[in-house]
C-alpha cells in the first residue's frame, strides 16, 4: 500500500467549498431554502436595514478530529500544532495578527475586528470533561471533498452536535486540496471545516507556503457565510462576494502578489489579495473587512445563533436532508442567478417545509396520546 506521506506537499491553495455548495444546491431543496433565508438576512445587514443585536465577543467551542493513518505516524499531529492553529484563529478574527500592519494604507480603515474567538471544547456532548481533541485511526490513504472524513462508517470521525461545536477535521487530503467548509444551512452531520494536516497550524507537520494557519482562517470564513472574494465566476468579472467594501476582482490570486494588482477595471488600488478569502500564500493574507465582519455577525445572529447565547445552545434549524425526488442540476455559471431567484420564491419552499414539520409533530402527538 502506498503511504499517504508519499503524496506531494501542498503546492496551491485549492478550496473545495464551492464544489460542496453546488452539490448541496443540486441535491437538496431544503438546503436551497435555508440558503435563501440566510442570504436574505445577510443582505439586510449589509444594507443597514438590520443592525447587529450586540457587539459582544462570541466564543465558539471547537472540536478537532485528528484522523490519521497509523502507517504514517506524523499524521497524528501534536497538541502543540493544534494549539498553534487556535492561536492564529484568535489573532486573525480579532485583527490582532502581527502582520496586519502590512495592509496597504488605502485599506487600513477597512480592517475589522470580527469579535469572534475560538477555544477547544472543555465538555463533550455528554457533558464529560474533554480536551476538545478526538484522535481516530483510519486505513484510508487520504480523503477528498466528498465528506468521507466526517463519518466513522467511511473511515473518518463522526461530527459532534453542530449547534454546539465547530467541528474541524484534520487529515490527509488528496488532489492538492488544502481544505473545504460547509456553508451554514447544510446537513448537521457534515457541518464544519476540513483542513489538510500539512496546512494546519504553524508547527509540526505544517509545511510552507501554507504553514501560517491561514487555511483554517479561510475555511472558517466560509463556515461563517463568507464567499471567495472574487465571486467564483472564473474571471468573468460578473459576480462578487456580496460584500460592498471588498473590490470586485477577476479571479483568485495565488502566491505573493505585488500591490497594486489590477483586474476587472478596479484600479487604482486593484485586488484586495491580502484578504483571508483570497487564495494567496499564508504570509500574504492578513485581513477581514468591516463588511465581511457584518456578514459573519448576521450569520451568528441567524443560522448559527446557537453560538451567540452565552454557551447555551438554541434548538437547531431543521436538518437540510437531501430530497428524494429529482432536483434539476445547475451549472456553476447559473449559481448566482439561481440564488437571486431563491430570494423571491423561497417563501413557498419555506411554507412547504413548515407544513411538513407540523404534520410530523402532529403524528408524534397522536402516537403519544395513543400510548397514554
Amino acid at each position: 500500500m502506498t503511504e499517504t506521506n508519499s503524496l506531494p506537499p501542498p503546492s496551491r491553495d485549492l478550496c473545495a467549498t464551492m464544489l460542496v455548495h453546488r452539490r448541496l444546491l443540486n441535491e437538496s431543496m431544503s438546503y436551497r431554502a435555508h440558503r435563501r433565508t440566510i442570504e436574505n438576512r445577510a443582505m439586510q445587514y449589509e444594507a443597514g436595514r438590520v443592525t447587529p443585536e450586540t457587539s459582544d465577543v462570541v466564543t465558539i467551542p471547537v472540536v478537532v478530529h485528528v484522523v490519521h493513518n497509523p502507517a504514517v505516524p506524523e499524521q497524528n499531529i501534536s497538541n502543540e500544532q493544534i494549539q498553534s492553529q487556535m492561536r492564529v484563529l484568535n489573532e486573525d478574527f480579532r485583527a490582532a495578527n502581527g502582520d496586519v500592519g502590512k495592509v496597504p494604507e488605502v485599506w487600513r480603515r477597512l480592517v475589522a475586528d470580527a469579535r469572534i474567538e475560538f477555544r477547544l471544547a472543555d465538555r463533550d456532548p455528554e457533558g464529560e470533561p474533554t480536551g476538545g481533541i478526538v484522535r481516530v485511526e483510519t486505513d484510508r490513504q487520504g480523503f477528498s471533498w466528498d465528506d468521507g472524513v466526517k463519518s466513522a462508517r467511511t473511515g473518518g470521525s463522526d461530527a459532534w452536535p453542530a449547534d454546539r461545536y465547530l467541528n474541524m477535521w484534520v487529515c490527509a487530503l488528496t488532489g492538492g486540496l488544502l481544505g473545504y467548509a460547509q456553508f451554514p444551512g447544510g446537513p448537521p452531520d457534515t457541518d464544519g471545516v476540513v483542513v489538510l494536516n500539512k496546512a494546519f497550524g504553524t508547527t509540526g507537520l505544517a509545511a510552507p507556503p501554507f504553514d501560517g494557519g491561514r487555511t483554517a482562517t479561510h475555511e472558517i470564513g466560509h463556515w461563517l457565510d463568507l464567499y471567495h472574494i472574487w465571486g467564483d465566476d472564473d474571471g468573468a468579472c460578473s459576480s462578487d462576494d456580496k460584500v460592498d467594501d471588498t473590490p470586485k476582482q477577476g479571479d483568485a490570486n495565488t502566491g505573493r502578489p505585488t500591490f497594486p494588482h489590477i483586474s476587472c477595471g478596479n484600479g487604482p488600488n486593484g485586488d484586495m489579495f491580502m484578504n483571508y478569502m483570497d487564495y494567496t500564500d499564508d504570509v500574504a493574507m492578513f485581513m477581514f473587512t468591516h463588511g465581511q465582519s457584518t456578514r459573519m455577525r448576521a450569520c451568528l445572529e441567524g443560522a448559527r445563533a446557537s453560538f451567540s447565547v452565552a454557551g447555551a445552545p438554541r434548538a437547531a434549524e431543521p436538518p437540510a436532508e437531501p430530497v428524494t425526488e429529482a432536483v434539476p442540476v445547475m451549472r456553476a455559471s447559473e449559481q448566482d442567478g439561481e440564488m437571486e431567484r431563491l430570494l423571491h420564491d423561497g417563501e413557498r419552499l419555506t411554507r412547504e417545509l413548515l407544513r411538513e414539520i407540523h404534520t410530523a409533530l402532529g403524528l408524534v402527538n397522536e402516537r403519544t396520546a395513543g400510548r397514554s
